[in-house]
């Protein structure tokens, strides 16, 4: 099992988080909810309104998200669904724990609060560079007062991210 860091539209009450409960996917265990140790610019870009972490480590706000571990099969799928390395790649970053609620360890091996761990996340350095320009978000919510309503694939013209 694998650590996966996601703060965008996988997380729980998004638009894409029926793809971790989807058990044909694999396995996504909810474990608990964490925050970058160090800064990122975390944008909305493009047509569709996609939220993208950009691998610009020092800039930004340091981005909440939930950590899950998953298995092997949804690590795959979580790489074809991020186009990764493409448009997104997937490196390990420290994640600082916010709360914890995994219970697939006895309670003295579970990380503490405020401790950290590595998480793999999917963040990109193939983005434009205007988007560094973009507001940056410390925790993104399709749903956001932003007003930048994310665009399911399914409703996409060219079915891309």
């Amino acid at each position: 099992m694998a650590r996966v860091f996601v703060y965008g539209t996988l997380k729980k009450g998004q638009p894409n988080y029926p793809y971790m409960k989807d058990r044909t996917h694999g396995i996504a265990k909810f474990q608990g909810r964490g925050i970058t140790v160090e800064k990122y610019p975390l944008v909305i870009a493009g047509k569709y309104n996609i939220p993208f972490l950009l691998n610009t480590p020092g800039t930004g706000h340091r981005i909440a998200g939930e950590i899950y571990s998953v298995d092997d099969q949804m690590l795959q799928f979580l790489d074809e669904f991020e186009d990764c390395p493409d448009m997104y790649q997937r490196t390990p970053m420290r994640i600082e724990i916010v709360e914890w609620e995994g219970t697939s360890r006895a309670p003295e091996e579970r990380p503490a609060v405020n401790s950290t761990l590595e998480c793999y996340v999917y963040s990109t350095t193939a983005y434009q560079p205007e988007w560094l320009n973009l507001p940056y978000y410390d925790n993104y919510d399709s749903f956001g007062k932003h007003g930048l309503l994310y665009v399911l694939r399914e409703s996409r013209v060219d079915k891309s991210q």
